[in-house]
């Protein structure tokens, strides 16, 4: 049995936690479980300090007025930052991630300010993107296609330091052909699905990245054959 205990710190689920991206922190669990590898996932609520001693940090989506209250709290209390600085990964979908990046666009449109952990900016669209979304993943992450679904009027530019997640084949995504963004152990997307149910793949390597080792090989079988199902669904048929 490994000793590893993986400490998966869930970010304000009072503000942050629309369209199940709770679900985000049980593959995580269920997925190191297999492995033999505990976890201790610690909820952390807005009027409480952000501990500075996790492995993995998530961040979900939600409204534009709590995704300003969050950004405002996490910035006064600065201990996601301390934690980045340590060598945590962090993972956020949606509002989530806009707020990691320098600004995004507040209830009217105006910027507001993030939280800086990501060179990116979002601001609001014309249109709203809603439905399903598949990406081809960065090389260098060494993961299949992804695969979730968005809800969003956002558009994200990225800076030079920050990596495009994926190449956008299906969906809208950041705005511009690519789909979320990366630096480091910092990762940002617009998937719900929950992100990480649907691309297990994707959970292994913030799993990995918290363990800084690889991860042993587990049965795939059934999330495999959903993934197929999922994408032949999606993904437009060659002429």
């Amino acid at each position: 049995m490994p000793s590893d205990i993986v400490k998966i710190v869930w970010i304000y689920p009072d503000l942050l936690s629309t369209y199940g991206d709770r679900g985000n922190c049980i593959v995580l669990e269920r997925r190191a479980k297999l492995r033999g590898i505990p976890t201790r996932t610690v909820n952390v609520h807005s009027d409480e300090p952000i501990p500075v001693d996790g492995d993995i940090y998530l961040l979900g989506g939600g409204e534009d007025r709590p995704q300003i209250l969050a950004a405002q709290r996490l910035r006064a209390d600065g201990g996601l930052h301390r934690a980045v600085e340590f060598g945590a990964a962090v993972f956020a979908v949606c509002a989530g991630y806009q707020l990691l990046g320098h600004e995004f666009g507040g209830e009217e449109g105006q910027p507001v300010d993030g939280l800086g952990l990501l060179d990116i900016r979002s601001g609001r669209g014309e249109i709203r993107a809603v439905g399903e979304i598949v990406g081809e993943v960065d090389p260098a992450l060494e993961i299949p296609m992804i695969t979730g679904f968005e809800n969003h009027q956002g558009v994200t530019h990225l800076g030079s330091g920050a990596i495009p997640l994926a190449k956008t084949l299906v969906g809208i995504g950041n705005g511009n052909g690519y789909e979320g963004a990366y630096s480091g152990h910092v990762m940002g997307t617009y998937m719900h699905g929950p992100a990480l149910v649907r691309n297990p793949a994707l959970a292994d390597l913030l799993l990995t990245w918290a363990l800084k080792r690889p991860l042993q090989r587990i049965d795939d079988t059934w999330s495999g054959k959903l993934r197929t199902e999922r994408l032949k669904t999606v993904l437009p048929t060659p002429s």
